[in-house]
């Protein structure tokens, strides 16, 4: 077994959010509004879970796994979530929204993002599209803020 070792936070969250409480504030209301517009919760906290493993961000990933648990989520999504596009565990609705999250997580690498798109557009409504797209944003703003900053992972 791999021996455990201390990652220690450059900043906390309680500084964070004492020092940046505008910034949490916004995303919160972010959060809020992507919430308000119907998306399903299930699907949104998938989301989150893919983005927070490709963006490596432990905190992220650890709170959105926690979610998902909570939300019922099945155990076969959360365990094969980070070979999704192997696995028959995913409707072809997440698969696409599981795709474009990876287009827009790794843009500057997938220049070509109209195929996923497409995909998108055949499982998804505009207004859908647009909320996911705000949602796939979102995670990754708090991904390079608590993955930057090395916020300790809340517990499982």
């Amino acid at each position: 077994m791999s021996e455990v070792h201390a990652v220690e936070p450059r900043l906390d969250w309680a500084a964070f959010e004492k020092d940046a409480g505008g910034v949490v504030l916004a995303l919160r209301e972010l959060g809020r509004a992507v919430d308000a517009s119907g998306l399903d919760k299930g699907l949104s906290e998938l989301l989150k879970v893919r983005v927070s493993q490709i963006n490596g961000c432990a905190f992220c990933l650890q709170y959105h796994l926690n979610l998902g648990r909570k939300l019922g989520l099945p155990a076969l999504q959360l365990d094969q979530l980070a070979c999704w596009s192997d696995s028959p565990a995913f409707a072809p609705r997440e698969r696409a929204a599981l795709a474009w999250a990876e287009v827009l997580t790794l843009q500057a690498s997938r220049p070509d993002t109209d195929a996923a798109y497409a995909a998108l557009q055949v499982q998804f409504s505009a207004a859908e599209i647009a909320n996911l797209t705000a949602a796939i944003g979102h995670i990754n703003a708090w991904n390079r803020i608590a993955g930057g900053l090395r916020f300790t992972p809340p517990s499982a």
